[in-house]
């Protein structure tokens, strides 16, 4: 199934639910040959920061820093909204596999074609 498709993440460790519920889609698409793009805005950035999500795992689930490294490794792309980003003085030298900082044009460019997304 060729496509995109993205997930928008706005949670981190406030909802740790939507947090890996995210992810757990997010590897779905990937793994279903989408070209597939995780965008993380307000407190989700704080998810592009090396050993954050170490300690986060919800029952039934794998561990939130597995299906990150997954994605990643499976060719995804986290999206890392730039103004969120700087707002809560994160460093850019601490960034997981996959990710970039961007603006939103960049997500508005990847979606333009209508890729469906999701949500968290």
């Amino acid at each position: 199934m060729p496509g995109k498709f993205v997930v928008s993440l706005s949670c981190a460790k406030n909802d740790t639910d939507k947090a890996t519920v995210a992810f757990v889609i997010a590897n779905a698409a990937v793994a279903s040959d989408k070209e597939t793009v995780v965008f993380l805005s307000i407190e989700g950035t704080r998810l592009s920061q090396k050993g954050y999500a170490d300690d986060i795992h919800e029952e039934g689930f794998a561990p939130l820093k597995d299906l990150i490294a997954n994605f990643a490794a499976a060719g995804g792309t986290i999206y890392v909204c730039s103004p969120c980003f700087k707002k809560r003085g994160l460093d850019e030298d601490k960034l997981v596999d996959g990710a970039k900082i961007v603006g939103g044009a960049k997500l508005v460019e990847f979606m333009s074609d209508g890729a469906p997304s999701v949500s968290y």
